[in-house]
């Protein structure tokens, strides 16, 4: 998230999820490095207890993590562990609002369901508005990854690219569930032992490229590793089959022998069904295709608008949606 994003309520300017030069306080709702960059201002940080311990050994550095003003409380966001959204109870603006942050609403195994709380204002993540992104059911998905990694570990060893954060410790549960233990590397290791702390149990073996005799027939390693990790493993006699699983394997072509559209975001139809359970009167859309996003809503006919990053009246926007008036024109 490359533009500020902020909101201004009872005194306090919020950072969301972005490094807000002027923020007092900064929102971090989860603990992936897209939305981390509020950690590395010299201000206050408001986030799950999860998601600081995961960022503190992402970025390797302490984070003053202070405690929720009282207008403030955070609702889980289904994306990965620790992920939250942003709930504001404003009287002076005389409604509620809600940051999503990234947000899932399927199930995933390794992370706590999402809460969705009725709204006024509702500021919406569009990582994926398009009608004709439709992610499968995720079940569905899932024994498609064991069915591959049962068939291919027979010859060989199953190399998946993925995200440290969140995807890497799904992917270690769903070999898990099948009586596999996953090679890791050093990054997923430090992230999953978190997760263990947190009550999870998930089984991994931890190794390098130099010292691993890449015994375990699946290996996860980050996505940056991949190509280097499938030449150590070929090297040491592996017969390697790659892949990746995101849910941007529904719009990408990745460098791999197969790849899973299992995501941790939502879809336009998912996003659709939040929107039916919050029931906001105002939608502010955000992020790369907020554009698309807010003009698919209103197709569906809801108030929607894109979220103009460069207007410092937010307040009075919002406000504005509260009361049905014009809106930013």
């Amino acid at each position: 998230m490359g533009d500020i994003l902020a909101l201004h309520v009872h005194g306090y300017r919020v950072g969301l999820d972005t490094k807000d030069p002027d923020a007092n306080i900064n929102f971090v709702s989860h603990a992936h490095t897209d939305h981390m960059s509020g950690i590395r201002k010299n201000a206050d940080i408001i986030c799950s207890q999860i998601t600081k311990e995961l960022a503190e050994v992402r970025s390797k550095r302490k984070i003053n993590a202070v405690g929720m003003p009282e207008c403030m409380s955070m609702l889980n966001a289904g994306h990965m562990l620790g992920a939250r959204q942003l709930y504001i109870e404003s009287e002076g603006l005389g409604c509620s609002i809600v940051y999503t942050g990234d947000y899932l609403i399927q199930r995933s195994s390794t992370s706590e369901p999402i809460e969705i709380r009725n709204v006024d204002v509702l500021l919406m993540d569009s990582t994926y508005p398009f009608a004709n992104i439709v992610f499968d059911d995720r079940e569905e998905t899932i024994t498609s990854i064991e069915r591959y990694i049962q068939y291919k570990s027979k010859i060989g060893c199953v190399v998946f690219g993925a995200y440290s954060a969140g995807k890497a410790q799904e992917l270690i549960s769903i070999c898990n569930g099948i009586g596999i233990d996953p090679v890791v590397d050093g990054k997923i290791a430090r992230v999953t032992e978190i997760y263990n702390a947190h009550g999870y149990r998930l089984s991994f073996q931890e190794s390098d490229a130099n010292s691993s005799d890449f015994g375990s027939s699946a290996m996860i390693v980050s996505l940056s590793s991949l190509d280097y990790m499938k030449a150590q493993a070929s090297n040491r006699g592996k017969q390697v089959f790659t892949a990746v699983a995101t849910g941007f394997a529904k719009t990408m072509r990745f460098n791999t022998d197969i790849q899973f559209a299992l995501s941790d975001h939502a879809d336009l139809e998912q996003a659709l069904d939040y929107i039916s359970q919050a029931a906001p009167k105002f939608i502010y859309t955000y992020g790369q295709n907020a554009a698309t996003m807010a003009k698919n809503l209103k197709a569906h006919g809801h108030r929607a608008q894109e979220f103009d990053v460069r207007s410092s009246a937010v307040g009075t926007h919002l406000m504005l949606a509260n009361n049905a008036g014009p809106l930013l024109e």
